[in-house]
């Protein structure tokens, strides 16, 4: 691909059109081509970077694209082409194809994994690939169709490829907690095989990682939706009378959570926060309100009682930080055999990468996950609501019944013992920043969800009116 003028309009068009690309309805430009690898062979496979300008005024982003070059179309991979042009640097036109579609040309990728020992070069970009697994190299890939922000690629059932889209210097969460854990010989993720990566002056560039594939596993969250539709459909049975109960395994999640952070303290930098900085954590939940209440209204009602609530952070003597996942949710949990796997170590996709690297509170994470307790019912009340003709309040009290159970199991079985006052305060902060956090998504994204966050929000303001009662 040459960086010229006439090469950016098929590109970009391809970048709006792709689920992966985050900058869509930005008017998005193509800014900068650079192309950091190029693996001989057939196809050519090369590795651009792509800086994308908005007309927003946000910042910059730089994408990855891999692409499977041919000199003649393949009308096999038609869906997946991003544009024919002349490559001055190839000195011939070429059809260029989104090379995760191609099982060639990410049959190159499997093979240079299998060709390295611990770290290997090539075509400039470096394979490190960890001990203890021998890959499948006559496995077919298979593009998964059901990621955004990233894209995976599954061997066979042999392993699978997650390629990062949006490209940042410096290391990636997802493979550093990865590596960790799966040296410690965690139970609780799919272990790291290796990953890819290309020099970037003084840093490095983190472009994909290969890991275990878990072929026999269930989406956490849909085996929670599956609980609840089940709860629906029984009458007056309470949650725990129905067969698809989920408490034990609300509970089991609790332990591995526990476990995987265990484990991950002991291997990453810890340390306690100040007064102070117990301060700066309430001064940064305070902002990202102020930033809500722009773009969600309704917020306003509980704006008194989560000041309150972070204010109570700020007054806090202290709290151990470590690495911890960021952005957990059931969605980012399966459900195997041999039991929970926590997925997806990148954090929270809106933060900057360097950001997503800081330590934090354990809290935060399970505040995550119990929002997602609260999200599944009450989005399984909403759609058999949206198909039954009555019945409403029954399924609103069905799906509260749901959703305090299960937090209770999952929380029970975490901490292990009942939470003290300062554990509780700072939990119930995180909790609330992180329903402000979705009552902004909703308004942007799903205005019809925006009840859920906020009514959890009520819940909050309520509690804490009955304790201060008492």
């Amino acid at each position: 691909m040459t960086d010229s003028e006439t090469t950016h309009p098929q590109l970009e068009a391809y970048l709006e059109a792709a689920r992966w690309f985050g900058g869509k309805g930005r008017g998005a430009r193509v800014t900068g081509i650079d192309r950091i690898a190029s693996l001989d062979g057939s196809p050519l496979l090369t590795v651009d970077l792509i800086t994308v300008a908005y007309a927003d005024g946000g910042a910059d982003e730089v994408y990855q694209l891999p692409l499977g070059n041919y000199a003649e179309p393949e009308g096999r991979l038609e869906h997946a082409l991003v544009g024919s042009w002349y490559d001055g640097r190839l000195g011939h036109h070429v059809f260029a194809y989104d090379a995760l579609h191609d099982r060639d040309a990410m049959a190159r990728y499997l093979q240079a994994f299998a060709e390295t020992d611990a770290t290997r070069e090539v075509g400039g970009l470096t394979f490190h690939r960890l001990p203890g697994h021998e890959c499948d190299t006559e496995a077919h890939s298979t593009l998964f169709t059901g990621e955004q922000s990233n894209s995976s690629v599954a061997f066979g059932e042999d392993s699978v490829l997650k390629v990062f889209r949006k490209i940042t210097p410096g290391p990636n969460p997802d493979i550093a907690v990865h590596e960790v854990l799966t040296r410690a010989g965690s139970e609780h993720v799919a272990h790291l095989y290796g990953w890819v990566e290309a020099p970037a002056g003084d840093e490095v560039l983190q472009l994909a990682m290969l890991q275990q594939f878990l072929r026999t596993a269930s989406d956490g969250w849909e085996l929670a939706q599956a609980s609840v539709r089940n709860l629906l459909t029984e009458g007056d049975l309470h949650a725990d009378e129905v067969g698809g109960d989920f408490a034990g395994e609300a509970a089991r999640l609790g332990v591995a959570l526990a476990e995987t952070h265990e484990v991950l303290a002991e291997h990453f930098p810890t340390h306690v926060r100040t007064p102070a900085e117990m301060g700066e954590l309430a001064a940064s939940m305070h902002a990202r309100l102020d930033a809500a209440l722009e773009v969600a209204p309704p917020l306003s009602a509980y704006e008194p009682a989560l000041r309150t609530a972070y204010d109570a952070v700020a007054s806090l003597p202290g709290s151990l930080v470590q690495t911890v996942h960021g952005d957990l949710h059931l969605g980012q949990t399966l459900r195997t055999v041999k039991g929970w796997k926590i997925v997806d170590f990148e954090g929270e996709p809106a933060r900057p990468l360097a950001e997503r690297m800081l330590p934090d509170s354990r809290w935060r994470d399970v505040a995550g996950m119990l929002r997602s307790f609260d999200y599944a019912p009450r989005v399984a009340a909403m759609i058999a609501s949206a198909n039954a003709v009555e019945g409403d309040e029954q399924r609103d009290y069905r799906a509260r019944e749901w959703a305090a159970r299960n937090r209770e199991a999952f929380l029970t079985a975490y901490a292990g013992r009942t939470l003290d006052d300062d554990e509780r305060t700072l939990l119930d902060a995180y909790i609330a920043d992180k329903a402000v956090y979705e009552a902004v998504y909703e308004v942007r994204n799903r205005p019809a969800w925006v009840t859920i966050p906020l009514e959890a929000l009520e819940a909050l303001g309520a509690a804490a009116d009955d304790e201060e009662t008492r």
